[in-house]
């Protein structure tokens, strides 16, 4: 795939997987250990648990942008659980599929996990075959007709996804602080190739001046006058991606919104960092998840408008919040749906294995990371425990008028119609 800056293959690549690793080995015995539940007069007497069981062979496919992280990581949660796995890389990412191929077998248990290389036709083939479960990460278009597969079989399916991920900036915020973490989310996680990576910011009309300068301030301390001589901006992954997000900036509806960067070079597969001010929201840069170095900033009268700009698009995988006032922060949270949700920084959440990574709507279904992996690739069967004594006869023929009270009043706890009907009094 195309290069990555410096600092990105250690830390978000391998330093995130050998952390799950960690976890899953710190606390896989607790989390397979079954949870008491209590039980009620209606199966007295009787003890309850909950009793976690692996679903089965699960198959998994990857994404590019990430490829060993997003390999590795739902791995590490389906072994914890007790299944076995098919893993996909992404074809789109061809060294590390080869390496994961080569790899795998070296040091894994093959009767556990098996690679399998290729592209679409092996994809197709893979879908065909009966799962127990299918874990899939990338675009929601091929995410349907990854669960439209599953469907076929009732395989219960993970979706992760992506979306346009907004950033919500009010007056209140530090400005140097927030221009540094909204670039560190943006062009410092693979040059914006990331599903929780901000694709566009919303702030008040009077307060953009002053968040666009800091912006570009921080761009250039970061990344230098001349982007393309810069060793921590990734390039664009391939030819398709780099043409895709050239039409985006080429659409007519935004040749003219350009307010920073949008230098390119194709040869190298290297865009600049890029401004965009007020672009319209028919653009295709606001109706399609950009995935790339390019951000729009929508202008706004009123804070209270964010949340309406961003209802009316579907559903993020991550919402960002830059703001002082815990009133607006409370408001936000309370009327914003998405995956994840970050209050004064950008994509960290990601690296919080106590917290569930996942979409809602079109940014996908289900979660996974810590424990919450285990979970998806967990079945909790529900086991209740009986002996041979407390056997009441009323659960048995013939159904007389006085059984079938007693019978409703176990069901709906109702105690003092229960001991009316237990000495013959109506209630």
């Amino acid at each position: 795939m195309g290069g990555r800056e410096r600092g990105e293959e250690g830390n978000c690549r391998i330093s995130l997987a050998k952390a799950s690793c960690q976890v899953a080995i710190k606390e896989l015995k607790s989390w397979m250990t079954p949870q008491k539940v209590s039980t009620n007069i209606t199966v007295f007497p009787s003890s309850a648990e909950i009793v976690p069981e692996p679903l089965g062979a699960a198959l998994i496919i990857s994404a590019w942008n990430y490829p060993f992280l997003l390999s590795m990581d739902p791995v590490i949660g389906a072994i914890a659980a007790g299944n076995v796995v098919v893993l996909k890389p992404s074809e789109v990412a061809p060294a590390t599929s080869s390496l994961l191929a080569r790899l795998i077998p070296q040091y894994l248990d093959n009767s556990a996990i098996r690679v399998v290389e290729g592209s679409v036709a092996e994809t197709t083939s893979l879908l065909e075959q009966k799962w127990d479960k299918i874990f899939y990460t990338g675009s929601g278009k091929i995410g349907r007709i990854v669960m439209a597969a599953a469907a076929k079989h009732l395989t219960p399916v993970t979706l992760e996804l992506g979306g346009k991920c907004p950033v919500i900036v009010d007056p209140t915020v530090d400005l140097e602080v927030t221009a540094r973490r909204i670039i560190a989310g943006k062009w410092g996680c693979n040059n914006g190739q990331a599903c929780i990576s901000p694709d566009y910011i919303i702030t008040l009309e009077s307060f953009a001046p002053k968040l666009i300068d800091a912006l570009k301030v921080t761009l250039e301390k970061f990344f230098g006058k001349d982007p393309f001589q810069s060793a921590d901006l990734s390039r664009i992954v391939n030819f398709s991606h780099f043409a895709r997000l050239t039409r985006l900036l080429d659409d007519p509806k935004v040749s003219d919104k350009v307010i920073y960067g949008g230098q390119r070079d194709e040869k190298r597969l290297i865009i600049a960092p890029t401004l965009l001010l007020d672009a319209p929201m028919d653009s295709l840069i606001m109706t399609e998840e950009i995935f790339g170095p390019l951000l729009p900033i929508i202008t706004v009268q009123k804070m209270e408008e964010a949340l309406e700009v961003v209802s009316s698009l579907p559903k993020p995988l991550a919402a960002y919040l830059f703001t002082k006032d815990k009133k607006f922060e409370r408001q936000v949270v309370a009327s914003i749906s998405a995956g994840g949700m970050v209050v004064n920084d950008t994509a960290i959440h990601l690296a919080n294995h106590h917290l569930p990574f996942g979409g809602v709507g079109e940014s996908g279904m289900g979660a996974y990371h810590g424990k919450f992996s285990f979970e998806t690739f967990s079945h909790k069967k529900a086991v209740l425990y009986r002996g041979f004594m407390g056997d009441l006869m009323v659960r048995y023929p013939p159904y007389t008028t006085r059984k079938q009270k007693i019978v409703r009043c176990l069901l709906t706890g109702d105690f003092l119609g229960l001991v009316y009907a237990l000495i013959g009094w109506n209630s």
